[in-house]
C-alpha cells in the first residue's frame, strides 16, 4: 500500500492568503514572489475536532471585570503607551527595526516587575545565555538577578516551561525565530507564526498572564509576517528612531484596552534607555533663530501634546520638473497645500522644488500640520523668519479655509509651558472649546490661508 502523499499549499508571506499552486503574484494582497510553500494541515472534523466543553452564550451585564487589572511596567513612557499598564491577559506586539533597543526595554521593564514581586519570564530565541546576561549587566537593575530566562527557538520547550510555573508576564523575543516541531517548514514562515502565535495566545487567555511578542519589520518598516498577526493580538506596538538620533518613539498603532496612536518618547544611552520627561524641550533645543521657514507646531499624538519644528526649503527648479521631498510629513498633503497657497493665497510656488521635514526625525501626520507647513513655505519662499514666539496649528482646506482640530486647549497648554507668546489657530477652536479662559498666552484665530499669512 504506497503511502499518502502530504498536501502542500502556497502562502503569502505578506498577507498569508494560500494558493493550490506557486504564482509569481499573491491573489490577496498583489505582492510579488511572496508565495512560499507550506504545509496544509486538515482540521478535525465531527466531534473528535471538538476542543473541550461547549460554550453557552451569556449575558453581557453578568460578564465580570477580572481581566482590566493594570500591571505597571515601572516605566511611566511605555505605561503611558500600553494606556496605563499591562493587561491580565493581553497580547502585545512590539516591532522595530534590528537594534533600536526592542530588548533592551523590555529587559528594563521586566527588571522592574520582578524587583516588586511579579514572576517574568524571557524567551530568548535570538540570543544566547550569555548574550542575554550580558546585556542585563551593563544596564542594571534591582530585579534582573532574579529574572528568569529560557534560551531556546522550539515552542514546546517554552510551553514546558510554562505549565511547570507560573508568570504574570512572558516576553517571547522574537516571534518569527520561534517554531513548533508540529509544522516542518521553515521558522518565520506564514505557517509556523500562525501556529506559534494561536497557541501562546490561548494560553496567556487561559493562564491571564500578560504576553510581549517581538516582532521584526521589512524594508518598508512594516511588521514583517501574515497581517494576521496584527489582528490576533490586542496591542500593536512600533519602536521607531532616526539613525542619526539618541532619542527612540515607542508609539500605540492599536490599543483595545486604550487609546491608540499614544507615543511614548526614551532616549538611549550607555546604559539603556532614559524616560523622557519634556519631548517637546527636547524637540525644539536645536531651534535656529532668526531663520526662514522654520515653524512651531503643536502636535497632539494620543492623549499628549507635543512641539515639534516645521522646517521648508524652497529653491528654484533648475533641472526639469520641481521637485517635492517631505520627511516626516505627508507627502500628498504637502503637494496640496502648494496647489491652495497658488490658487487662493496668491503664493506662486508650484515651479519651485519644495523641502519639507519636521525637525529632529519625528513623524506628524495629522490634518493639523496643514498651517503650520503652509506658513514654513511662505516664510522659505519670502525669506522672511518668524517671530520666536509664534506658534501655528490648523488644518486647511482646498478652498483655503482653515478648520478646527482636536485638543486645541492641549496644544495651547503646552505652548504656553514653553514660554510661547502668541499661538495662531482656526477661528473655530477658539469658539467651541474653554480657550477664552486661558491667560498669558495670546491666541490670534484665522479663518483662511491668505489671513494668516496676512496676520503673520
Amino acid at each position: 500500500m504506497s503511502e499518502k502523499r502530504v498536501k502542500t499549499v502556497f502562502a503569502c508571506g505578506e498577507c498569508g492568503a494560500t494558493s493550490p499552486r506557486w504564482m509569481g503574484r499573491c491573489p490577496g494582497c498583489g505582492a510579488w514572489n511572496t508565495l512560499a510553500e507550506e504545509r496544509a494541515i486538515k482540521p478535525p472534523t465531527g466531534r473528535a475536532g471538538r476542543r473541550g466543553r461547549a460554550v453557552a452564550p451569556v449575558a453581557l451585564g453578568d460578564v465580570g471585570g477580572e481581566n482590566d487589572a493594570r500591571i505597571s511596567t515601572g516605566l511611566g513612557e511605555l505605561d503611558r503607551v500600553l494606556g496605563g499598564g499591562l493587561v491580565e491577559g493581553s497580547v502585545v506586539l512590539l516591532g522595530g527595526e534590528p537594534g533600536i533597543g526592542k530588548s533592551t526595554l523590555l529587559l528594563a521593564a521586566l527588571s522592574s516587575l520582578t524587583a516588586r514581586g511579579h514572576a517574568c519570564l524571557y524567551v530568548s530565541a535570538e540570543e544566547s545565555a550569555a548574550q542575554v546576561a550580558l546585556r542585563a549587566r551593563r544596564l542594571g537593575g534591582e530585579g534582573m538577578q532574579e529574572l528568569r530566562l529560557l534560551p531556546t527557538t522550539e515552542l514546546e520547550d517554552l510551553e514546558s516551561a510554562l505549565e511547570a510555573a507560573s508568570y504574570s508576564v512572558v516576553v517571547v523575543d522574537s516571534i518569527q525565530t520561534l517554531r513548533s516541531s508540529a509544522l516542518t517548514s521553515a521558522p518565520g514562515s506564514v505557517g509556523q507564526i500562525r501556529e506559534v502565535a494561536g497557541r501562546l495566545l490561548d494560553r496567556a487567555k487561559r493562564d491571564l498572564s500578560s504576553l510581549i511578542l517581538v516582532g521584526h519589520v521589512t524594508k518598508d518598516g512594516s511588521l514583517a509576517g501574515p497581517k494576521v498577526l496584527e489582528h490576533l493580538v490586542d496591542t500593536v506596538l512600533t519602536f521607531e528612531a532616526d539613525a542619526s538620533q539618541a532619542y527612540r518613539l515607542l508609539r500605540a498603532d492599536k490599543n483595545r484596552f486604550g487609546p491608540s496612536f499614544e507615543v511614548g518618547v526614551f532616549e538611549m544611552a550607555g546604559d539603556g534607555l532614559h524616560e523622557v520627561d519634556d519631548p517637546s524641550a527636547l524637540f525644539l533645543a536645536e531651534r535656529p533663530r532668526g531663520a526662514s521657514g522654520s515653524v512651531v507646531l503643536p502636535s497632539a499624538e494620543g492623549s499628549r501634546a507635543l512641539l515639534v519644528e516645521v522646517q521648508a526649503l524652497v529653491a528654484p527648479a533648475l533641472y526639469g520638473a520641481a521637485r517635492r521631498v517631505a520627511s516626516g510629513l505627508d507627502a500628498q498633503r504637502l503637494a496640496i497645500l502648494l496647489a491652495v497657497l497658488d490658487r487662493k493665497a496668491g503664493v506662486h510656488v508650484l515651479d519651485q522644488d519644495v523641502f519639507a521635514s519636521v525637525a529632529g526625525g519625528a513623524r506628524v501626520f495629522e490634518r493639523a500640520t496643514d498651517l503650520a507647513l503652509a506658513v514654513a513655505i511662505v516664510s522659505s519662499f519670502r525669506d522672511r523668519p518668524l517671530a520666536q514666539g509664534l506658534a501655528v496649528f490648523g488644518e486647511v482646506g482646498l478652498a483655503g479655509e482653515v478648520r478646527a482640530v482636536p485638543r486645541a486647549e492641549a496644544r495651547v497648554r503646552e505652548a504656553q509651558k514653553l514660554g510661547f507668546e502668541r499661538v495662531i489657530l482656526p477661528r473655530a477652536n477658539l469658539e467651541r472649546s474653554a480657550l477664552a479662559d486661558i491667560k498669558g498666552i495670546e491666541l490670534d484665530p484665522v479663518d483662511t490661508i491668505e489671513q494668516t499669512l496676512e496676520r503673520i
